[in-house]
């Protein structure tokens, strides 16, 4: 086998680290990749508090005592925290469950259906669950906090 001379090699690329603080800040990440990233940060938040949600979901179901035990937490607070505290986790909940069910809804749209495979369809559905996450969120909220 004949050696290539410097002057016939082919260049290769050249491949740099990435400066997370300098680079990724700059960079714009298409609607379709932030929720994608959502989806994975709502089923990751939906696991570190599944004990919260087991908690809830007993002591909302045991008992009279029980449940108004519950329901003191949200309205007076428990472990030295107030109950707005308690509140806000319960809504961070509500989205992560909402935001989860919705993408994971497109994903699987997107996996059955060749035809939902294109650059403005993964924008157009991202925005849509987006948007119907927030809202439902909201909606849902103001339930929780006692608005209607």
């Amino acid at each position: 086998m004949s050696e290539l001379s410097p002057s016939t090699a082919t260049s290769r690329p050249e491949f740099r680290n990435i400066h997370a603080f300098r680079d990724l800040p700059g960079y714009r990440w298409p609607p379709a990749a932030v929720v994608s990233g959502m989806h994975r940060a709502s089923g990751l938040m939906m696991f570190l508090l599944l004990p919260f949600i087991i908690w809830m979901f007993d002591n909302s179901i045991s008992s009279e005592i029980s449940f108004a035990k519950f329901r003191s937490t949200f309205n007076v607070g428990m472990l030295g925290l107030p109950g707005l505290i308690w509140k806000l986790v319960a809504l961070a909940l509500i989205w992560a469950y909402l935001h989860h069910f919705l993408a994971g809804l497109r994903h699987l749209w997107m996996d059955a259906s060749h035809a939902a495979v294109s650059k403005e369809f993964g924008k157009s559905s991202a925005l849509i669950v987006m948007s119907m996450s927030v809202g439902l969120t909201v909606v849902l909220g103001a339930k929780l906090f006692g608005i209607y």
